[in-house]
């Protein structure tokens, strides 16, 4: 039955992806939890020094914490370096006054709206930091993800509007993976403590990029995958290789210059080894890279 719904029978061997991303390449590099713009620009910058190639950089203490000013700096760095910028959206159950998600209970929660008021708070959110520049989001809750993806297919919301699903989010199966797919999210970040064969079973299901952790904060697990992280684009690509987080207690939090240093350390042993045991695999080139290699 499962298969007559186009879903595996159960999670898979690792075979090979035949998937890519637009550009013909496996995967890409991000960095998460980066949440502050000095930290960001600390890091392209490094990372242009030190000859390695970051993708992606997600905010994840929420947009509406940053001043305007803050949000176009976000924005004008990743013009600047030809990086994705994803801002998480704002208001989300942590930081409301419903004491529920504080219990022991109330982890299943996640980071999920609470009340409508706050799908429309979020909804301002994302209308805020659109009309600053930013066209990247990562999102906590599926009810604002439908609400995103029908606006965006509407025109109310831009077209090239980017929308990642959180692993805060909890899924970690392909049934749900394909849910999200469907209700408009444009890359999806399961849960961190995937086996491999699981991990092949949601790509066997979905074709938008998958985005895995290679390693985690102390808070979520701490743990680190780089050997996985060869195997992770073999069987997931298109990926998005999340590293660099393992340097921090958690990941509402803003990164101290010595943390950054520790992220960058680790974004740079991913791409060693990425190198190193699946030379075959293509590393997406930044925006800007590929525009001046092209004149």
């Amino acid at each position: 039955m499962l298969r007559d719904l186009g879903l595996p029978t159960g999670d898979r061997d690792s075979e090979e992806s035949g998937q890519r991303f637009p550009d013909g390449c496996h995967f890409r590099i991000e960095v998460p939890s980066v949440n502050s713009v000095e930290c960001a620009a600390r890091i392209l910058s490094e990372s242009v020094r030190r000859g390695f190639t970051i993708n992606r950089l997600t905010e994840t203490l929420g947009s509406y914490r940053h001043t305007a000013a803050q949000v176009r700096e976000y924005v004008k760095l990743g013009e600047e370096y030809g990086v994705e910028i994803l801002m998480s959206v704002g208001p989300r159950a942590t930081y409301d006054i419903g004491a529920t998600v504080q219990t022991r209970q109330g982890v299943r929660i996640g980071y999920r709206l609470r009340g409508q008021d706050q799908v429309v708070r979020a909804l301002e959110d994302v209308r805020r930091a659109v009309d600053l520049g930013v066209r990247g989001f990562v999102v906590y809750d599926e009810g604002l993800l439908s609400v995103l993806g029908e606006l965006r297919s509407s025109g109310k919301l831009p077209a090239d509007l980017s929308l990642k699903v959180s692993a805060h989010c909890g899924h970690g199966n392909p049934a749900s993976a394909r849910l999200l797919e469907r209700l408009g999210a444009d890359s999806f970040n399961p849960v961190r403590d995937l086996t491999l064969p699981m991990v092949g079973a949601l790509r066997s299901s979905i074709s938008i990029p998958i985005d895995i952790h290679v390693d985690n904060p102390h808070g979520s697990g701490g743990f680190v995958r780089t050997f996985d992280a060869p195997e992770f684009v073999r069987i997931a690509a298109p990926v998005h290789l999340k590293t660099g987080n393992s340097a921090l207690d958690g990941h509402g939090v803003v990164p101290t210059m010595d943390q950054v240093e520790s992220i960058l350390t680790q974004v740079e042993i991913v791409s060693e080894f990425v190198d190193r045991y699946l030379p075959s695999a293509r590393q997406s080139p930044n925006a800007k890279r590929a525009h001046d290699d092209s004149e």
